[in-house]
This record gives C-alpha cells, sequence and structure tokens, in this order.
C-alpha cells in the first residue's frame, strides 16, 4: 500500500462512499463524522431544516450541546440573557436539543463552558475520531490526534440527520516545528510565528499536521493552543500524532473508555500516525529556539511581529494588495509606522477564549500576576474556559492572585473573544487579548485587539502598556 499521512488515514477510514472518480485532493466523498459538538449561535437553522423536513437526528448521543457564545460572564452566575436576541437563541437550543435527545449543558450546567474547551475535558473527542462542528475552531481537537474541522449551517443538518457529510480532500502540509522554546515563549508565540510566516490564506484547501520535538515537548493544552489557532492561516482540519501524552491526559476523562477497551483504544491509538514514507504536498519548518513573544499591530492575524519590533511602514511592502491592506489596518489601529509596539497604551485586557482560557494559561498569567497590580486605568478580565477549570482554578488560589492583582474574576463562557454578548469594547478602546481573531470590530464595533500569550497580557495589564513579558520577570 501507498505510505499515507495521518490525515489520509484517518479520512480513508470515514470513508463512506467515493462520489466522483478522483482519488487524490479534490476528491468528493461521503464521510462518516464522529461526533459534534453544537452551540446556540450556529445551529438554530440547522434544526429549523430537520423540523420542516420532519427528520430525527440519526444518533443524538453522537452530539453535545453547549451554551457558550451569547451567555453573560459575570461572576453572579443567572440563566438571563440581557439581550432578547440571545435570550430567544439559547431558549430555541433547549428545545431543540430536548425535542431531539441531545445533551445540553446550558448556562447553569456544572460543567458549561466554551465548546472546545469543554469536549476535551470530558474524553468526548477521542484519537482517530472525525470531529465536525458549526465553529471555525473545530481544528482544537488535532491536539488529541482526532481531525476536526469547522462546517457550515447546512452541514450541521446533514450531518444530524445521517451522520455524514459530503466532503473534499485537502492537500496536505506538515510543519515542523523542531527544538526548544526559550523562556517565556508560549505555544501561542509558535502558532503566531507561523501565521505570520505563511500568511493568513498560507494553508488554505490544505489539512495541517503539526509534527517535530517542538510539538512533542509541549502539554496537550498548549498543543490545543496551536491546534485551535492554526485555522488562522487557513487550514481546513489538523491533526497531530498522538503520543503517551495523549493517553495520558484521556486516561481519567469521564467520557473516555474503560477497562479492557481502554487497552485496546490506547494501543490503537499509538499507531495512529504518517507513514515515515509518506510525501505531503507541503512542507514548513520552524526553530522553536528562534520564536520571541509575539503580539499582532494590525487588523489579521498574520499582521504580527516579535514584541520587541516596530510597527511596520505599508510603503515598504512591495505587494500592493498587502500594502493597501496594512495601510487601512493601521489607520483603524491608529498606529504609526515605526512606533515601538512596547510603547502602544492598553486600556483593556482580556484573558480567555477556546484558544487560551484552560487551566494551564491561567497558571502561566497568574505567575506574572503575583505580587503585582494592573495599571492604573487598565480594566483586566480573566473568564475561564469552562466551570471545570473555574473551579479547578479556585481550588489552586488563582482566583485569589487575580483578584488581588486588580482583575475581575468571571464565570465561562466566550464573553470578550466577539461581540456576540455584553462583554464588548467601547469604540476606541485597545486591548490585549489571548484570543485568535483581531479583526475590525470582533471585539466591539471600534475595537482594537492586539492578540499574544496570556503572560503577555498580564504583563501588558502590569505595565499599562504592550511590553515584553521577559523584562518584566527580570524587574521582580
Amino acid at each position: 500500500m501507498q505510505p499515507r499521512t495521518l490525515y489520509d488515514r484517518i479520512v480513508d477510514a470515514h470513508t463512506v462512499r467515493r462520489l466522483d472518480d478522483r482519488t487524490g485532493p479534490g476528491a468528493e466523498i461521503l464521510l462518516y463524522v464522529d461526533r459534534t459538538v453544537l452551540n446556540e449561535y450556529t445551529s438554530p437553522q440547522a434544526f429549523s431544516g430537520l423540523r420542516d423536513k420532519g427528520r430525527p437526528v440519526w444518533r443524538p448521543a453522537a452530539a453535545l450541546g453547549v451554551v457558550d457564545h451569547v451567555n453573560p460572564t459575570a461572576a453572579a452566575r443567572v440563566a438571563a440573557m440581557p439581550d432578547p436576541g440571545g435570550a430567544r437563541q439559547v431558549a430555541y437550543f433547549s428545545e431543540n436539543c430536548r425535542d431531539f435527545g441531545i445533551e445540553l449543558l446550558d448556562v447553569l450546567h456544572p460543567l458549561q463552558g466554551i465548546e472546545h474547551v469543554v469536549a476535551p475535558e470530558l474524553g468526548f473527542v477521542l484519537p482517530g475520531m472525525v470531529i465536525g462542528a458549526g465553529d471555525s475552531h473545530t481544528t482544537t481537537y488535532g491536539a488529541l490526534g482526532a481531525l476536526g474541522f469547522g462546517i457550515g449551517t447546512s452541514d450541521i443538518e446533514h450531518y444530524l440527520a445521517t451522520q455524514t457529510l459530503v466532503y473534499r480532500r485537502q492537500r496536505t502540509l506538515r510543519v515542523n516545528l523542531d527544538g526548544t522554546l526559550p523562556p517565556g515563549v508560549t505555544a501561542k508565540d509558535m502558532v503566531m510565528a507561523l501565521i505570520r510566516r505563511i500568511g493568513a490564506d498560507g494553508a488554505t484547501g490544505y489539512a495541517v499536521e503539526f509534527a517535530g520535538t517542538g510539538i512533542t515537548a509541549l502539554s496537550i493544552e498548549a498543543r490545543m493552543t496551536i491546534c485551535n489557532m492554526a485555522v488562522e492561516c487557513g487550514a481546513r482540519g489538523v491533526v497531530m500524532a498522538p503520543d503517551a501524552a495523549v493517553i495520558d491526559y484521556l486516561r481519567d476523562k469521564p467520557r473516555a473508555p474503560t477497562g479492557a477497551l481502554w487497552q485496546a483504544a490506547a494501543a490503537h491509538w499509538l499507531t495512529l500516525r504518517s507513514d515515515p514514507d509518506a510525501a505531503f504536498d507541503r512542507e514548513v519548518r520552524l526553530a522553536a529556539s528562534e520564536i520571541e513573544p509575539m503580539i499582532t499591530w494590525g487588523t489579521s492575524p498574520d499582521q504580527a511581529g516579535p514584541i520587541g519590533g516596530r510597527v511596520p511602514d505599508p510603503q515598504a511592502e512591495a505587494d500592493s494588495g498587502r500594502r493597501r491592506d496594512m495601510i487601512r489596518a493601521l489607520a483603524y489601529m491608529d498606529l504609526v509606522p515605526g512606533a515601538t509596539f512596547a510603547a502602544i497604551p492598553i486600556q483593556r485586557a482580556f484573558i480567555g477564549s477556546c484558544t487560551n482560557a484552560r487551566l494551564s494559561d491561567l497558571r502561566e498569567a497568574a505567575a506574572v500576576l503575583r505580587g503585582r497590580r494592573i495599571a492604573e486605568g487598565v480594566r483586566g478580565m480573566v473568564v475561564p474556559g469552562s466551570s471545570s477549570v473555574r473551579r479547578a482554578a479556585e481550588a489552586e488560589g488563582l482566583d485569589r492572585i487575580f483578584v488581588a492583582a486588580g482583575f475581575e474574576w468571571r464565570q465561562s463562557g466566550c464573553s470578550l473573544c466577539l461581540a456576540m454578548n455584553d462583554d464588548v469594547l467601547a469604540p476606541g478602546e485597545r486591548c490585549a487579548s489571548s484570543t485568535n481573531r483581531n479583526f475590525e470590530g470582533r471585539q466591539g464595533a471600534g475595537g482594537r485587539t492586539h492578540l499574544m500569550s496570556p503572560a503577555m497580557v498580564a504583563a501588558a495589564a502590569v505595565a499599562g502598556h504592550l511590553t515584553d513579558v521577559r523584562a518584566l520577570g527580570r524587574e521582580a
């Protein structure tokens, strides 16, 4: 048999039948999808379509419903939604999950949280699975050796009715990250460096496999950060070969197999990897040791640079399209070419999102904030990725560190990652954010977002401006 990549192995194992005569990239197949995670924002039309056609959900147990996008995250948790539109979305979602027999983690459920945080911590996602869900950051699940990708509303309806999708095979891209990260540099910096290098469309049309010693040295939660943000360079699916660290992560998860089934599953999972001589359509290499703490300066995740850099000059860009985008971005962000990144002041600091709101992320930020206070005029918010993360953080006393530093300690949800709830930036407010997107208006109309790691957000909050977390550490 011809050597295969891990992506091809997973897709081949889930192919129900071919839909055309092609066999390589671009071929259409009917793909079996193991599981999905649903939210209140992207599912309503899909359920309405099922209702209109009188169709049931084929396998209700293969779907998990989570309220996460529109719910408030204020410290006192309530079921009420301040926005009437959001309230209707949540009510209809609850009705749909009840009528179609789908488990729902609603706002007051003790396991509620952001879908891409909750699903892994439950063991709902397992190596070798295909996960298709109505959120682009479904790529997160690649960290567990599953193939995850976002799907549209009509695809959600098709999946719910048939457990399958009409799927077009992708080209394959392997990103090799080798070496050891320097102190103060994180997985968020790794993936931001990749996006900066290949561009926001650099992986469009590709399924990406991350490999190398720089990946295997990371915790599973750090790997999730990389897989989550890989969609920001256009990746249409992400995988990482499962290893002993993945097995250890899943071992005690409540939805993972047990007993003899666990033993058999774990042994099989360790076989899920690309063949040694498998050919990829494209390869990219990055040296972990050369990566520095990263921040974005513009309105696209690839408009980024190391914190020690300066705002670039559009006139130095030869490509007219990129030059035009840079000019627009700098106007929106109110930045001047040549200004040092570390001189950019902030008014808001946000730690949260499906990219960086897991327990390890909160630990990193708390380590920076311990014994410090955020600068006057800065409003800081910490929004754990799930209710379980929140409880675990409180058990370690992290909440007390955040509150003592001047941050708000809030309930779980998508929150300020996107302007779809009551956590928004005011026009002109500038935010250091651990989220995944910095588009115009993403965190609120006229709001200005600088992406970075949770530790870098914490450092910026203390300084009152963007700063190198490594320098802050030297000052302690």
